[in-house]
């Protein structure tokens, strides 16, 4: 029923106008029911989960569970628990003044009863919007009971002229003043063994303890947990009777493919608009993009239990572009395109977002993304060229023997960082060989395009070993392989 709260402002209007009690887990599966009937989307933004985690969310709101949603960083676990919000009524009625957001057919605190009993259907009621009925917390290690449940309060006492065995001395946590909405206890693994068995009662029996208050408060909350898998580090566990009075553990995961990996990309990506209008990026670079996390999470380099967070491509894709935005400010350009060699300036978004494993680390952080920039060339050549094969015989003729031989009769050439769009252009237009093996391999694809596929190659040849590159102060140097080795370059 959908009440006019501009109007109602006293319990006996409230009561009038027949408002019924109801609680926050049939709110959310009331809610889910006609969205799911209506055809209606219940996650929006959230892409690569519509067949997997979606589902297994839904059932859970259906079954009034409490959640707990496991999985490695950056697989939109909050963001789950803060879209719930929506399945949420726009209003509920409290009482007002209510420090718990009493329900003023059923008041819970001791406030809320006298005031009713005092002023009868004349007790003020205030609206709270589905907004403001979001709670979250991130455990940390000095999260304390009081922070959570509650305590005495010696000021009130004393301001009150209270005796501490009244129980009007207490000051309620945030679980108390959560009540009636949806609480959100992120990274729950880091919350102390003792902090975890504070909750037993209030997820199971309703009620809580305050220094030797025992308040019967059947707390109307909707518990949301995120965690790690308990194996990532040494910091802690989930203590099992907790584990136990959860309803639901839903995994999450990580995109299955690179077109779900972009979309989270660029609707996550934090772009200044001049940045979106100067700057072209052409598919394929964004598609090597997104290869470079899958690459990642399966390098021997990363440590598989870290994960490798979906805010790596994000921040290494606004890197992209503040890499060629930059070099277009220093030429004076007011537009130009995404290069492949802009790739170097998206290593310090790499850097940040992995956990090496002992491997890794004496190839050190840098060596690593590089290395993962690389494979992710050598994963994408195969998709627009023919495969490059790991053994070849000494006599069998490949599509790339015109190209490479242009190399090895010449002293390859240099692509600066500082190129002007023509320079770039004109210096990768020099090479007959490459304008024929594009026209003979991707005759149709599209032309602003052509360029970053043309660097392709060459890094894809490096990638495979038929070609060598360097890296020097001003830009990279692509050489013949064996007349590096020939000239002791």
């Amino acid at each position: 029923m959908k009440l006019n709260h501009n109007k109602i402002n006293t319990l006996g209007a409230l009561k009038e106008a027949g408002y019924e009690t109801k609680s926050i887990k049939d709110e959310l599966r009331d809610n889910l029911r006609e969205k799911i009937k209506n055809g209606g989307e219940t996650f929006t933004g959230v892409w690569g989960y519509e067949n997997s985690v979606i589902p297994e969310l839904e059932r859970a709101i259906l079954s009034r569970h409490n959640i707990n949603l496991l999985g490695l960083r950056g697989q939109a676990k909050t963001r789950l628990a803060r879209l719930m919000v929506n399945l949420l009524d726009e209003w509920i009625p409290v009482v007002e003044g209510s420090e718990i957001n009493d329900d003023p057919l059923k008041p819970m605190s001791r406030y809320a009863r006298e005031l009713i009993k005092e002023k009868g259907d004349k007790t003020p009621i205030s609206w709270l919007h589905r907004d403001e009925r979001f709670y979250e917390k991130l455990a940390t290690p000095d999260v304390t009971v009081a922070d959570l449940i509650g305590d005495v309060d010696p000021i009130k006492a004393a301001n009150l002229k209270l005796s501490y065995a009244d129980d009007r001395v207490i000051h309620f946590g945030m679980i108390p003043r959560a009540n009636r909405c949806i609480f959100v206890i992120n990274e729950l693994p880091d919350l102390q063994a003792r902090i975890q068995v504070s909750l037993f009662n209030i997820l199971e029996e309703g009620d809580i303890q305050i220094r030797g208050f025992k308040l019967r408060l059947p707390l109307d909350i909707q518990f949301v947990f995120t965690a790690n898998p308990e194996d990532y580090t040494n910091r802690g566990s989930i203590v099992t009777p907790l584990k136990d009075r959860i309803g639901s553990q839903i995994l999450t995961h990580y995109p299955d493919d690179i077109n779900t990996a972009r979309k989270i990309t660029e609707q996550e990506s934090k772009l200044d608009i001049r940045q979106s209008e100067a700057v072209y990026v052409p598919d394929i670079a964004k598609d090597l993009l997104e290869q470079i996390s899958f690459e990642a999470r399966n390098s021997e380099y990363v440590d598989a239990k870290s994960g490798v967070s979906a805010r790596t491509s994000i921040t290494a894709f606004e890197n992209l572009l503040s890499t060629a935005e930059r070099r277009a400010l220093l030429t004076g350009a007011d537009k130009t395109m995404v290069r492949l060699s802009d790739f170097l300036g998206v290593i310090p978004a790499i850097t940040g977002k992995i956990e090496l494993v002992y491997e890794g680390e004496q190839e050190g952080a840098d060596g690593v993304a590089a290395i993962l920039i690389d494979d992710a060339v050598k994963s994408l050549f195969p998709e627009y060229f023919p495969k490059i094969n790991k053994l070849e015989r000494k006599d069998d003729e490949t599509p790339y023997d015109e190209l490479l031989h242009w190399f090895f009769q010449g002293e390859g050439f240099e692509l600066l960082d500082d190129f002007t769009d023509e320079e770039y252009k004109r210096t990768l237009d020099s090479i007959p060989e490459l304008n024929a093996l594009l026209k003979r391999h991707q005759p149709d694809f599209p032309e602003e395009d052509t360029y970053f596929l043309k660097e392709l190659v060459l890094w894809g040849l490096v990638a495979y070993k038929k070609l060598n590159k360097n890296r020097f102060t001003e830009g990279y140097q692509f050489k013949d392989l064996y007349g590096s080795f020939i000239s002791g370059l």
